[in-house]
């Protein structure tokens, strides 16, 4: 690797030459034209920073706490599935780098590794969920996650149908798919009987009842605007996460970087705000913090990752973005991700954002 470059920088190059083409096309791909998927991480190259000078950034603090639980930096791992055609020990690697970088990881429903292998390795974890029509069919994955010690359900709300993709002419992924890659969780007949699929009816109701079903916060996942956000919480969501499911659902959805301050301001201090989507430095990071963020979550870059190293490849990953958080907010005056002022964000040719 050349001197100066970005482990980062190199992973999705070095990953396309190790996972079967049908894999890397599922994890990259976006939906339809990929238009959103595209322009994820240029939205958040648009920002200019000003930053604050005359600031003791002496020592600077990057800990903080979701939802209670403390992370050593406010780089997290969202939830993906097929970890194990990336990686034979998949999500059970995928945790112990982020145990080893203090990090939170979000476990995919359609995991390939069971939640008490996960669990195993000391990580905390979120469970990821999509809602069955028939809410009966989710009770058991919900307490066996729970029995294994998840600190919150994040409902993914923006799949009520899978999003069209453009799979090109070679084989798809399912058609290569291990039975062990996925679905390590569920029960053996799972998807067999009506009232399987995704919900097409969820309401705020359901927020209720994942946090009355399994005694955990709630997080709802896939929010761009601040009206919906305002359900959320009036629902009693603990946490409102910004996302476009990677570009992956609704193509021509708003980027998240440019719905992120919106959401915040409806947000306030009600609850805690993550965002997800083209992230992928610690500038990044910053501005997402700067934008009213309280985490940021990363979702194809550790699979990259895991593909290209295991889990040494996501510790290194997580390592280098937080780096580059402390030398960002060193810069920018910043002496704590606690205290990022929006006004340390600006467009070219555009005021400070306040």
């Amino acid at each position: 690797m050349a001197d100066g470059q970005r482990f980062a920088d190199t992973l999705e190059e070095r990953a396309r030459e190790l996972l079967a083409e049908p894999v890397h096309r599922y994890v990259r791909q976006g939906a339809r034209e990929g238009v959103t998927a595209a322009e994820a991480t240029a939205a958040w190259e648009a920002f200019r920073l000003l930053p604050q000078v005359l600031r003791d950034v002496t020592s600077v603090e990057t800990a903080t706490t979701l939802l209670g639980t403390p992370v050593r930096s406010p780089i997290c791992v969202a939830p993906t599935t097929m970890q194990r055609a990336a990686h034979p020990d998949g999500e059970v690697a995928m945790a112990r780098a982020a145990a080893a970088s203090g990090s939170l990881m979000v476990l995919s429903s359609n995991a390939g590794s069971t939640f008490e292998d996960v669990a195993a390795t000391g990580v905390d974890w979120w469970l990821q969920m999509y809602v069955t029509a028939d809410r009966s069919t989710c009770v058991p994955l919900l307490e066996r996650a729970a029995a294994a010690g998840a600190r919150a359900v994040v409902l993914t709300v923006d799949t009520p149908v899978v999003g069209t993709k453009y799979d090109g002419t070679g084989p798809t992924v399912w058609e290569v798919a291990e039975p062990e890659w996925l679905r390590a969780n569920f029960p053996l007949e799972y998807g067999d009987a009506a009232g399987d699929e995704k919900a097409t009816d969820l309401g705020p109701q359901d927020v209720d009842w994942l946090a009355t079903t399994t005694g955990l916060p709630v997080v709802v996942k896939g929010v761009l605007r601040p009206d919906d956000a305002r359900r959320c919480l009036d629902a009693g969501a603990a946490a409102v996460w910004v996302s476009n499911h990677g570009g992956r659902q609704l193509d021509h959805a708003a980027a998240t970087a440019d719905c992120l301050a919106a959401v915040a301001d409806a947000v306030s201090e009600r609850a805690e705000l993550y965002v997800d989507g083209g992230v992928r430095s610690g500038l990044h990071v910053l501005t997402a913090l700067a934008l009213g963020a309280r985490a940021a979550f990363l979702g194809r870059p550790p699979i990259w990752a895991l593909a290209v190293d295991g889990g040494a490849g996501v510790e290194r990953l997580l390592g280098e973005l937080a780096d580059e958080l402390v030398d960002a907010l060193r810069l920018a005056g910043c002496a704590s991700v606690a205290r990022v002022p929006r006004s340390l964000l600006t467009r070219p040719g555009q005021r400070p954002l306040e």
